[in-house]
């Protein structure tokens, strides 16, 4: 065991004033757009790291640099690393249109009465099948925003709902970069993380469906125009979700996403082949800034694990929590501040998780339950709070169209996270069901 010693948190806490405090500064002081993420997070881990590497001093600069080289050159982060990559090429490949041709197919079917309904199934499967919120509220908000307009139900019911189904595939996807941390970071199976997080997350979306329809009964509605779509283009990703669930391994699950998904949009003039190349390249570099900081937590961790900092955050957090039930809430709220502190609930998973695993061992939590609990409390925080990409993202996309809506007019319309929160819990502390560690 290593020394208890609260000194060794000083990086994580230099990091979440740093980031915090300058996003606050310039998203509520200086009214800059998009502020937070005006913030170089790589920066801001630089200078954490920075800290780290000052303190312990009896330890040489060599044997520090030895240290965060061993956890970075953990299996896990270079998986993950590999995966994020892939995710990226395949996002990349497939494109805009196809999502588009997922929302408009589905909407074809479906009187208007039932058109908010099927903008929270659509925004479920897209998310679910892209791996990204931000992606799925910047691609459906704007078909959102012209349901509302012609049907008659408010922009803040659209857009909200949008939000909570991009949330929910966020959770969910096999290709989300916060599945894909929140997996990795605790060594378990995609699959069994899905199946895990699905009976959570499904009667919370079932609940929200049910909400949704109500609501949508007390509203005169107006028919809808629609535009055409191809059937052809929803084909990858089907593939990958199938393949997903099924089991299949999740680099052969992406490669055939990206393969059948090239050839799909050169068959369908969509995209010339020196185009696809490109896509491929601009969608793996989307994921660069991810894969850094992944790389930069990963060494800051090995450096506060070796003086003694996770030690001393969980011996706070045994004082804290008793109990099993108690762990499993206390890893829920763990994740959930790191989210609040940094807008970003991938990094809060990847930050969240080296210590996670030691509550895992402390309270006989399974890989798979840890990494369902680090992903849906992320989940819940980043989906509702203000300052979040996909809250900026979804209000931005209104603006663009002519319609000013406020993050507080989106919020009470936030469903989906809030019933994700409640049903959490529900499995936590009443149907809590003992899984056998994996």
């Amino acid at each position: 065991m290593k020394k208890n010693n609260p000194k060794a948190l000083l990086p994580i806490l230099v990091f979440l004033i740093l980031y915090l405090g300058l996003g606050l500064t310039f998203e509520y002081g200086l009214k800059i757009p998009m502020g937070f993420y005006n913030i170089p997070i790589v920066i801001a881990f630089l200078v954490a790291i920075l800290v780290a590497c000052l303190q312990n001093k009896p330890l040489s600069f060599d044997d520090k640099l030895k240290i965060m080289g061993q956890g970075v050159g953990d299996k896990n982060i270079i998986t993950m690393l590999l995966i994020f990559l892939v995710a990226g090429t395949f996002v990349g490949v497939v494109g805009r249109s196809s999502a588009e041709s997922v929302a408009y197919f589905m909407l074809s079917f479906i009187p208007g009465r039932y058109a908010v309904a099927v903008l929270f199934v659509v925004a479920c499967f897209v998310s679910t099948a892209m791996g990204t919120s931000v992606g799925t509220i910047t691609l459906i908000t704007p078909i959102a925003v012209s349901v509302a307009e012609v049907s008659g139900f408010s922009i803040p019911l659209c857009v909200g709902t949008v939000m909570g189904g991009a949330m929910f595939g966020d959770n969910l996807s096999f290709i989300s970069d916060t599945t894909i941390a929140a997996c990795n970071g605790q060594g378990c199976a995609m699959k069994d993380k899905f199946r895990e997080n699905l009976g959570i997350a499904l009667p919370a979306a079932l609940v929200t469906l049910a909400v949704i329809l109500v609501l949508s009964f007390n509203t005169e509605i107006n028919p809808m125009p629609l535009k055409e779509y191809n059937l052809l283009q929803i084909l990858p990703y089907v593939l990958v979700l199938a393949g997903g669930i099924i089991g299949i391994n999740v680099f052969v699950v992406l490669l055939i996403g990206i393969v059948s998904g090239s050839v799909i949009m050169l068959a369908t003039g969509q995209t010339a082949a020196v185009d696809l190349l490109s896509n491929m390249g601009s969608g793996a570099a989307g994921m660069f800034e991810t894969c850094i900081v992944a790389v930069l937590v990963a060494a800051m961790c090995a450096l506060i694990r070796e003086y003694g900092g996770f030690e001393s955050l969980l011996a706070l957090i045994r004082r804290i929590f008793k109990g099993r039930k108690a762990g499993q809430f206390g890893m829920g709220l763990l994740v959930c501040v790191m989210d609040i502190a940094t807008a970003n609930n991938t990094v809060a998973i990847v930050m969240a998780n080296p210590i996670a695993k030691e509550m895992s061992a402390e309270y006989d939590i399974s890989p798979r339950k840890a990494a369902s609990l680090l992903d849906t409390f992320s989940c819940v925080s980043q989906g509702v709070i203000p300052y979040g990409a996909q809250m900026l993202v979804a209000i931005s996309a209104a603006a663009t169209l002519g319609h000013q809506v406020s993050a507080f007019q989106i919020m009470p319309y936030l469903l989906y996270p809030y019933l994700l929160l409640v049903s959490s819990l529900f499995f936590i502390f009443i149907f809590d069901k003992r899984n056998k560690k994996a």
